[in-house]
């Protein structure tokens, strides 16, 4: 992951573990199921939303690099991690 974009990123998760924390407290106080559910979904969405950044950051720098590199067992190794990623999220 490029500097530029680590505190962009590392804020957004602070702010996804209080919004973990705020749902621990919601379970606590026995809140409203449909509020607490609305809250789980709102955590699954800006996870998804750090997972599609970190993907552009993992085919920008370290697919590009290897592309770049000419190094065919790089490019290789950097591709089949990618699939096998993939092919976990399908499941």
């Amino acid at each position: 992951m490029d500097d530029a974009g680590k505190p962009k990123l590392l804020n957004r998760l602070s702010r996804i573990e209080g919004q973990v924390r705020g749902i621990a407290r919601m379970v606590e106080e026995d809140r409203y199921c449909i509020d607490v559910l609305t809250q789980l979904q709102a955590v699954r969405a800006a996870l998804g939303r750090v997972e599609t950044e970190m993907l552009k950051s993992h085919l920008d720098h370290c697919i590009e690099g290897a592309i770049v590199s000419g190094d065919a067992q790089e490019q290789r190794k950097k591709a089949g991690e990618l699939i096998e990623l993939l092919g976990r999220t399908a499941r």
